[in-house]
Formats: C-alpha cells, sequence, structure tokens
C-alpha cells in the first residue's frame, strides 16, 4: 500500500551497478516494503533500488530522525505501515527496542552472515555497517606517541587539549557505555571528569567540527567516527583535503580490548504488513555486494568479513576492535547520560 508522504527511492548510478548481481538475488515478487530510515545517504538508495531490480520488491522510505521516527511509528499503532526501521546506533535501536518498536526475527542467512555482536541476542535487530570511534590529533602540534587509549584522554598531561561532542550525542554515550562495561561505573565517572577537565572548549558541532577545531588549532585532540575524516580526505573540495592532511588518525586500545565500534542497524517493526519482504531486505543488506556498497558509498566498515573495502580504508590497514556485544552499548545507555551529567559534561 502506499501512504503520504512515502516516496519510492529511485537509483543512484554507478553504486546500483556494483549491487546488481548479488547473491542474495531470488524468485521475483511485485510487492513492496516500508522502510522508515534515519539514514540520509544517497548510496542507501541505491541499495534500494538494487533490492528492487533483484526482487520485484519496491521500497518505500520515509526518513526522518531516530527518536522522531520511533515516536511516529509508536503513535501510528497497529495501523502503522512501518516494515523496517534503520538507524545509526546500537542506543538509537535500544532505545526503539525499548519502546516495543521491533519483533524477533531467526534468519539463518542473518545468523550465518552476522557476526554475533552485531547481533541483537534476541534478533530484535542486527548490524550492518561499522562505524569506529577514534582519537585524531594534529600533526603539526602533537606527537601521537603520547596516547594510544581512550583511557589516556584523561590524563592530565592533556589538560586544555581536547574537542569532542556534547554528551547529548549518541556517540558519545555509547563510547560511554563501552567503558562502563569494561571499566565499572566508578572508572567511567573517573573517566568522565577527567576528560572534562582536558577540554579545549566546551563541546560544540559535530564530528567534523571536531577535526575542524584540529585543523584551526583550536585543540590537539579530539573524538570522532572514522568516516566523517574519510569524506575529508575523499573530498572534492581541496579546503577539505587540506584540513585532512593536517590531522592524523588513532585507533585506540589496539593492546587491549579493541578500538570501539558502533553500527548502522536495523530491525522489523513489531506490526509490520509485509514481514516476509522485511525480512528479505535485511537479508539482502548482509550481502556481500550490500557490504561493499556501505563501504564505497559512506567509508563505513562492512560487517562481513573478506568483503572488499574502499582506497582509503584499506590505506589504514587492519585494526582490532572491541568485541563486546553492541546490545551492550544500550543497555548501558542511561547510566551514561547519569554519569556525563554528574561529570558536568555539557
Amino acid at each position: 500500500m502506499k501512504t503520504a508522504g512515502v516516496k519510492t527511492v529511485r537509483a543512484v548510478a554507478p553504486l546500483a551497478a556494483v549491487i546488481a548481481g548479488s547473491a542474495f538475488a531470488s524468485q521475483a515478487l511485485a510487492d513492496e516494503v516500508n522502510l522508515y530510515s534515519a539514514r540520509h545517504y544517497d548510496s542507501d538508495e541505491a541499495l534500494y533500488q538494487a533490492f528492487t531490480d533483484e526482487t520485484g520488491i519496491e521500497v518505500n522510505v520515509i526518513e526522518g530522525g531516530s527518536s522522531q521516527l520511533i515516536e511516529r511509528i509508536k503513535s501510528e499503532g497497529v495501523a502503522s505501515p512501518a516494515d523496517v526501521m534503520l538507524t545509526v546506533d546500537a542506543g538509537n535501536l535500544w532505545r526503539a527496542e525499548q519502546e516495543g518498536i521491533f519483533q524477533s526475527v531467526d534468519s539463518d542467512v542473518l545468523n550465518d552472515r552476522l557476526p554475533d555482536n552485531m547481533r541483537h541476542p534476541d534478533g530484535m535487530w542486527f548490524g550492518f555497517s561499522e562505524r569506529a570511534r577514534v582519537i585524531y590529533y594534529s600533526r603539526d602540534n602533537f606527537d601521537p606517541s603520547q596516547i594510544s587509549t581512550y583511557e589516556e584522554l584523561a590524563d592530565p598531561q592533556f589538560e586544555g587539549q581536547i574537542c569532542i561532542r556534547s554528551s547529548n550525542n549518541i556517540y558519545n554515550q555509547s563510547l560511554m557505555a563501552s567503558l562502563i562495561e569494561h571499566h565499572g561505573e566508578e572508572a567511567a565517572q573517573e573517566w568522565a571528569e577527567g576528560v572534562v577537565n582536558n577540554m579545549a572548549r566546551d563541546p560544540e558541532g559535530g564530528d567534523t567540527d571536531q577535526i575542524l577545531g584540529i585543523a584551526s588549532g583550536e585543540c590537539d585532540l579530539a573524538v570522532g567516527n572514522h568516516y566523517y575524516y574519510a569524506r575529508l580526505l575523499n573530498s572534492d573540495d581541496e579546503a577539505d583535503r587540506e584540513v585532512a592532511r593536517s590531522v592524523g588518525i588513532i585507533f585506540p586500545n589496539q593492546d587491549g580490548r579493541g578500538t570501539h565500534i558502533n553500527i548502522g542497524g536495523a530491525g522489523v517493526v513489531e506490526n509490520a504488513p509485509n514481514r516476509e519482504n522485511a525480512v528479505r531486505l535485511l537479508e539482502f543488506l548482509s550481502s556481500d555486494m550490500a557490504q561493499e556498497a556501505f563501504a564505497e558509498g559512506n567509508h563505513e566498515y562492512p560487517v562481513v568479513d573478506g568483503v572488499m573495502q574502499n582506497p582509503v580504508l584499506d590505506s589504514w590497514g587492519d585494526f582490532n576492535t572491541d568485541d563486546l556485544n553492541v546490545n551492550v552499548l544500550g543497555e548501558n545507555n542511561p547510566e551514561a547520560i547519569r554519569i556525563f551529567d554528574r561529570a558536568e559534561w555539557r
């Protein structure tokens, strides 16, 4: 069925051609699936078009912020046309789960394709792309041998040197959630207080703004997701590339638990009117071709081992990642927010 405000996503070349021919193609069904998405990337549109080309299932998309989509699905109730909710960060997926948005899915394809830590223990949602939260540094003003872990960001030697986003940011909340899981609440509280003491300025802006803060000389260290940096390196704008060249990247905790990873992920909505098609869309997102598209389109890491990545990501080499089940990042989210509040992390 077609509902007001739902659009049909069109192909975005050349990515659709890359995905065409996926091994996950099967008998075409003249049908549709309704996707509520908090991802806003042109490359994702090519994924949906490729899925339609392979299966005959048309993908109708409603876009919005994660909280907005959760509230919309709740207000629509059992009459909601939503089949799949797609968003970023395990914290947002956990919040949707707590609101009763998702239903359990048991798919042999997803169980086989996706690593254990990228799957909700009860199949409520699944991770399809990885986002590394990294440390950036000034190539001109900072010796990268001075820091190798998230924990060291709280060291007093870095007083006045750190740019970082607000505590309202879900990426920072999930990083804190991982620290709670590894070190306990008391140590996480001490870390938050130490980072606040080391801030070069009050938290502001997005991840790209933290990188720009280093380039402008406002700070020597920053924290952000890796793909914001990759976008600058790959930009058509020489000024962006110049910013990127002045900044270095560190994948933290390589001698311990590994770099904190978050996800882009999705689940089937509780009252999905097209459940079978919804599951097929999730399975398609785990295919090699779709995984490759996440890397090509937004510089995200595939969650499936052995899938080709893009040249920027390949140039950084392999790194160890934290193997926490991403569901833990959601479970620890409420305490992460309380710790930030107590630390007066704005």
